[in-house]
């Protein structure tokens, strides 16, 4: 479908351009939102007569956009999930949640001005982009942690992602290898349990000799 843009869409083109999109892009987000007109001849004489209202509106709307951008620019906000010991989360954290978290720290914004290439999955420090306006992005930070004090050394630069498990650290300091203990681990002597065992098992041949012993004296 043919549309007129009445804003600049990213990727698309700036306002009053003419493109060519997909029918359900243009009739399930584009138009419904005003943010474009078919491309027929009376929407453009319509176009043109409304112009300079539709970028004196523009302007307006960027300026309050900046004013927004310079309060967001440089925030971090914290999101706390469930997470494995590597890091991994037990789900994920979508757009929505994302810009349920700025509209929390006082920052209203809908889940469609957050730029996410795909659901974030595993703890640690993002940067996301936010589209205030078609011509106003800014950049924040997204610190996904198992808990506020996990965030708080996130934030201080240590990476939590790949920590390893506490029966690991455990076990590696409970069994340490041969080669620590003994210098030549082939060459460890028999304790006193092994000298024990040994003479039990002599016993039976000593029994058995003196059995024969008696045996020739009596014949």
């Amino acid at each position: 479908m043919e549309i007129i843009l009445l804003e600049r869409i990213a990727k698309l083109g700036q306002m009053g351009d003419t493109v060519r999109v997909k029918n359900g892009y243009a009739r399930n987000f584009l138009l419904p939102a005003g943010r474009a007109l078919r491309a027929t001849e009376a929407n453009r004489k319509r176009f043109e007569t409304d112009r300079s209202q539709l970028e004196a509106r523009n302007l307006e709307a960027k300026s309050e956009a900046e004013a927004v951008a310079e309060k967001l620019t440089g925030n971090s906000f914290i999101v706390i999930r469930s997470a494995g010991e590597t890091g991994q989360l037990y789900g994920s954290v979508s757009t929505r949640d994302i810009a349920d978290t700025l509209s929390e720290g006082g920052f209203s914004t809908t889940r469609q001005q957050v730029r996410l290439d795909r659901p974030v999955k595993t703890i640690g420090l993002l940067e996301i982009l936010i589209t205030l306006h078609p011509e106003v992005e800014v950049p924040i930070t997204l610190n996904v942690a198992r808990s506020t004090d996990e965030a708080e050394r996130q934030a201080r630069g240590e990476d939590l992602s790949q920590r390893e498990t506490f029966e690991d650290e455990i076990e590696a300091e409970a069994a340490p290898d041969l080669e620590e203990v003994f210098e030549n681990p082939e060459d460890v002597e028999l304790g006193a349990g092994d000298e024990d065992t040994a003479a039990v098992d002599e016993a039976p041949q000593a029994a058995e000799d003196g059995s024969a012993e008696d045996e020739e004296t009596a014949s």
